[in-house]
């Protein structure tokens, strides 16, 4: 397999399986139809992730650099909000319960980066 394919098959595995846990955690801010939902919203927030993220972290450098960092919890919540607006089944239902979403994503995704990397 090729290897940036294989990265963005964990990318989307990871968006997914975050969405799902903070679905778990936030359950009245997100919510999803069915199970098919979590995979395809997974893999439209890696596309997202993959393609818009570093641009808007670029036009963001500034806020980013100001705020030692912090910016990124704002920007996460922008994709995961971005993408429950361009995938209806994803409801989020406010801008901070995305922001907390894309801190849970971010988690998940250390967790797993850590776990696959120990290997």
């Amino acid at each position: 397999m090729n290897k940036p394919f294989t990265r963005f098959l964990i990318r989307w595995f990871v968006c997914g399986l975050g969405l799902w846990v903070a679905s778990l955690i936030l359950t009245n801010s997100i919510e999803f139809n069915r199970f098919i939902a979590i995979v395809i919203a997974g893999l439209v927030l890696a596309i997202m992730n993959t393609i818009i993220k570093p641009i808007i972290i670029i036009l963001s450098l500034p806020a980013i650099l100001l705020s030692l960092g912090l910016f990124m919890i704002v920007i996460n919540g922008l994709m995961v909000m971005l993408a429950s607006k361009l995938y209806t089944p994803l409801q989020v239902t406010n801008f901070g319960a995305a922001m907390l979403a894309g801190m849970i994503i971010g988690l998940v995704n250390y967790l797993v980066t850590t776990i696959l990397e120990e290997k």
